[in-house]
Parts: C-alpha cells; structure tokens; sequence
C-alpha cells in the first residue's frame, strides 16, 4: 500500500551505523521483507508481484529492521462497536 515503508540500520564497521529505508511510493506497491541464506532482501512490489527496487544486506551486518505501515491502514480494532 502506498505509503508503507521499511527502515533498515546496518553495521557499517569502523564507519559507525548507516540507515536505509525502502517506500511504496505509489499506489498499489507494497514493501516485502524476506530473509534467504543469511541476506536480508527488501523489496517495492506491485500489485502483480514485480519488484520495482530491492535492497538486499548481509542478515549478520542488520542491526534493526523496523516496519512502518501506511497511516491510511485501518486497524481491527478501531472497528465501531
């Protein structure tokens, strides 16, 4: 969903810490994380599954990964009673 974004902080060895961050930047996209042999993949789909851009980092190097939802998300429990 546009607007849903991932932010990723890595070790960036004597450099300190980087951060990077991926968004749905239109509609219909979606932010997809996955983890595969030790790499940590994450990727702007569309709604047909195409990756659009993906930004892959050493899973040993991810020091955070945070997941942002879009603010237009509806949650379950915000349901009228």
């Amino acid at each position: 969903m546009k607007g849903d974004r991932v932010e990723i902080m890595i070790d960036a060895g004597g450099e300190g810490t980087r951060t990077y961050e991926v968004v749905a930047s239109r509609a219909g996209r979606r932010v997809e994380v996955a983890t595969r042999r030790g790499v940590v993949e994450v990727s702007e789909v569309t709604r047909t599954g195409t990756a659009v851009r993906t930004a892959r980092f050493m899973a040993s190097r991810v020091l955070a990964l945070v997941e942002y939802p879009s603010a237009d998300a509806a949650h379950p429990d915000d349901a009228p009673a």
